[in-house]
């Protein structure tokens, strides 16, 4: 692909590959950067006459979006394999001015009329918008829109793999089912929108009352979920729950009104209370319909002995580990 001009079919090549929008970046086979588009110079932050002769490596920065580490160049890897190759999923380019772009492409080597390798060419298209989209969809399917805190099914993966993780390494792990008391009350006396911003004020206290490691999860309604995947102690759950206790009784204030309101804890433990997640759940919402019978504002640990025939409301069941 020899693109000075002088040439009839070479000019209009050149011409075709400046029109697209798609970066274009051929290289020779020692790596060196022969020639770069338009498109290619705005996502690179590289002008044509300041490439050429560098390094493509130094021209096209390509690292992992998730570890941050630098990804294989496909350039690099047609010109070694002499074979085309592609980008690894969560490639991200990283501009001139260090900016970074999502990109996705495929790279192949040149050949010559005879065959021989003469070096490799590139075509790569700037992903970050269908990217971020992908995301926002992923986040929107996975996490509550009222609290932003994980959904069910969310929570339903990570209590899976925190089971699967406890079975082989035979630790334990909690669940903490959690009720704010006489919720219903508020939500008729004072509205629903004073119900929602107590709900999402809720959230962020136990949000905050969590190690980064544990989630926190919004079951439905004025159920809470927190799910601590590794406890060396049962005193470990109890003493998170004390902790949401004391940080949730304090005062909200929302709006011009101030309120009060106290939590309903049960707390199921692995393996304990069951030898799988959906077992653990049920048992720590008995043993929070448990607490709220004895009045509420406290918290009480699963007992084989509490009653089966409390009536749950609203139960959804869970298939986990």
């Amino acid at each position: 692909m020899n693109l000075q001009s002088g040439d009839p079919a070479t000019d209009e090549a050149r011409i075709t590959l400046d029109s697209i929008g798609d970066g274009v970046i051929r290289i020779d086979v020692d790596g060196k950067v022969c020639y770069l588009n338009p498109a290619a110079e705005r996502m690179t932050g590289w002008l044509r006459q300041e490439a050429c002769g560098r390094s493509h490596l130094e021209v096209l920065r390509i690292i992992d979006g998730d570890s941050r580490a630098p990804a294989l160049n496909p350039l690099t890897m047609a010109i070694l394999h002499n074979r085309t190759a592609t980008l690894s999923a969560n490639s991200v380019l990283i501009r001139r001015d260090g900016a970074e772009l999502a990109i996705e492409d495929t790279a192949a080597p040149i050949r010559d009329e005879k065959g021989t390798l003469c070096g490799a060419v590139i075509v790569f298209h700037d992903v970050s918008a269908t990217r971020a989209r992908s995301l926002e969809m992923l986040h929107r399917a996975q996490h509550d829109t009222l609290t932003e805190l994980p959904n069910r099914l969310l929570l339903v993966e990570r209590l899976t793999q925190a089971v699967s993780f406890a079975r082989r390494r035979r630790t334990l792990l909690a669940l903490l089912f959690l009720d704010v008391d006489r919720f219903k009350q508020i939500n008729d006396s004072l509205g629903h929108a004073i119900g929602d911003q107590l709900l999402r004020a809720v959230a962020h206290r136990m949000s905050v009352c969590v190690r980064d490691s544990d989630t926190v999860s919004r079951h439905g309604g004025d159920e809470f979920i927190v799910l601590l995947p590794e406890v060396a102690h049962v005193k470990d759950a109890t003493v998170c729950a004390e902790n949401l206790l004391a940080s949730l009784r304090r005062p909200y204030q929302l709006e011009n009104l101030v309120l009060c309101v106290t939590v309903s804890i049960g707390i199921g433990v692995y393996p304990t209370d069951g030898a799988d997640g959906d077992t653990v759940l049920r048992h720590a919402d008995l043993a929070m319909l448990n607490a709220k019978r004895r009045g509420g504002a406290q918290y009480q640990l699963f007992n084989p002995r509490m009653s089966e025939r409390v009536v749950k409301t609203g139960s959804v069941e869970f298939r986990a580990g």
